[in-house]
């Protein structure tokens, strides 16, 4: 078994720049006349608008400060405000760098978004995204997973929340700073958890249906979710989930989080003593700091004894502290909490293209036989060989690039949701739904002739519908108008998942749940397809040198 040290870190993924260093999509709606729409809430009445078929609220605070005295700690109680509060413009998303076409960052930042066909008290399965980003950037407000779509076609109501990422949401103070700290490496979920309990509460005025609730994410967000499945606190509130691109199967253990606070306290010269000068340094520098530290793959790989006997920093994302993220989401078992609740995961079959695409990387491009197995030798060492002979066996006719991306990707994603896939399966308790998404762009890496395929990112506006006659060419995924079939179908299969808990769409396969013995996998593209033991040689050979 192998460690992730930094240099796997930073190779592996790039979660804490991805969802920053993606442009807007460029969507197009028509433009027809807005009208607003009241509704009473919890904590008084909000506006938002409706248009193009769908009533849109952003900017709803769900939960109360965080700043000040509340770092680092459960959030104040929010108020009842009087009067109608407008929900008209998104809510600023959590400290980091800015983001286009958004408010400037803020420690305040609990603050949802809602995208419904009308409220008007029906009974609508309800979509929760996680936004992706890693733990350390992104927001509910991003262009890509626009709502509107998704809601006015498949009559579901979709809500996204902002929620406390990196330092000010992971740093763990469990041990220095005493109960009222208690769940501090966990700020972040919390918050997510929070804003779970509030659409139980609220989402019924919204045309939602408070006890038809799926949480699903991709990327960091594929993370969350799976952490948020294996969370007491969040359980109560949601009835079946979806990982995408972010198979969360292990987090870090407390004595790596506690190194984490080791390094951010000396960097500011402080005493552990002193851990409670934290609240007066300005969010800045703490952003600063936070740069400093690599950022935390989905899934930590398994344990070693390095992980107690001399463990590295953890990164900022969630801890399992025992008590608010109880055990790793999906390593040795299946979360116990979640038996009951459907799950579809899996991943993009080029994922590795957009790492690609955004570190300008086209260094693989040239890659022959003769130097493919020194390109893995520093990631795998002398599992490099066997890793290129098994890949050339089962995909004789790609070059050597083609199965560098290959090997690439599914160690990135796919081996992971693999894992959660046989873990849930065994549980024995509700269904898993393996996929592939493997829709093929023809947009080809920047300064080559290479295609991205289906890069990291690209099911974003697939499955929200968003890939729709009239949106413009995608950014990623082209102009062919085949990419409208395939993302009217992804979006059929995630919303029919949504409403029943078992993903099926118009013109595509039955797809059967995973199962230890048949190993069903959904390819998903304009043409879907069932395919069983997906990858049978590859996965033998990552089974045999400990890597799955």
């Amino acid at each position: 078994m192998n460690t992730i040290g930094r240099r796997e870190f930073l190779s592996r993924l790039s979660l804490a720049t991805a969802a920053l260093a993606v442009p807007p999509h460029p969507f197009r709606f028509p433009a027809t006349r807005q009208d607003y729409v009241e509704v009473e809430i919890a904590h008084g009445r909000i506006r938002g608008l409706r248009a193009d078929g769908v009533a849109v609220f952003k900017g709803i605070p769900y939960a109360g400060r965080v700043s000040g005295d509340r770092r680092f700690r459960r959030p104040a109680v929010l108020e009842p405000w009087t009067g109608v509060r407008d929900a008209l413009q998104l809510g600023p998303p959590a400290i980091q760098a800015p983001r286009e076409n958004e408010p400037a960052p803020s420690e305040d930042c609990l603050f949802l978004n809602i995208w419904t066909p009308a409220a008007d008290g029906r009974r609508r399965p309800v979509m929760f995204y996680n936004h992706g980003g890693g733990f350390v950037i992104g927001s509910g407000g991003s262009a890509w997973q626009d709502g509107t779509n998704l809601a006015r076609n498949f009559d579901v109501v979709v809500v996204e929340t902002n929620h406390r990422l990196g330092l000010l949401g992971y740093l763990y103070l469990d041990e220095l700073a005493g109960p009222e700290y208690a769940g501090s490496g966990n700020m972040g979920l919390l918050d997510i958890a929070a804003g779970l309990a509030w659409v139980h509460e609220n989402i019924g005025v919204f045309g939602g249906d408070p006890t038809n609730v799926m949480i699903w994410g991709e990327s960091g967000g594929g993370a969350k979710t799976s952490c948020l499945y294996a969370m007491p606190e969040a359980a109560p509130y949601f009835n079946k989930a979806s990982i995408e691109s972010g198979p969360g199967v292990r987090m870090s253990t407390r004595e790596m989080a506690a190194r984490t606070t080791t390094m951010v306290l000396e960097e500011l010269g402080l005493a552990p003593t002193e851990w409670r000068k934290l609240l007066d340094v300005p969010a800045a520098e703490l952003l600063r700091i936070q740069s400093q530290i690599p950022g935390v793959p989905p899934d930590r790989g398994r344990r070693t004894a390095s992980d107690t006997d001399a463990p590295p920093p953890s990164g900022f994302g969630p801890v399992v502290d025992g008590v608010a993220l109880p055990t790793h989401p999906f390593d040795p078992t299946a979360p116990a909490v979640s038996r009951s609740k459907p799950l579809m995961v899996g991943w993009n079959e080029d994922e590795y293209m957009f790492f690609a695409w955004e570190r300008r990387d086209s260094s693989f491009v040239d890659l022959d036989f003769a130097s493919l197995t020194s390109r893995l030798e520093p990631q795998y060492g002398a599992d490099a060989s066997t890793i290129v002979e098994t890949y050339r066996r089962a995909m004789p006719a790609a070059s050597a690039s083609e199965i560098f991306v290959a090997v690439s990707s599914i160690a990135m994603m796919g081996l992971g949701s693999i894992e959660i896939a046989e873990r849930k399966a065994a549980q024995g308790g509700a269904p898993a739904y393996l996929y592939n998404f493997g829709y093929k762009s023809e947009v080809t890496l920047p300064g080559t002739d290479y295609p991205l395929g289906t890069p990291h990112a690209m099911d974003i506006g697939f499955k929200f519908n968003n890939e729709v006659p009239g949106s413009g060419p995608g950014f990623f995924s082209g102009g062919r108008p085949d990419r409208f079939v395939a993302s009217r179908k992804m979006a059929e299969l995630w919303t029919t998942f949504a409403r029943t808990g078992r993903p099926a769409a118009v013109d595509v396969p039955d797809w059967p749940p995973y199962d230890l013995a048949r190993r069903p996998t959904m390819r998903i593209d304009a043409q879907c397809e069932v395919i069983d033991d997906r990858f049978a040689k590859e996965l033998a050979m990552w089974r045999s040198i400990g890597r799955l």
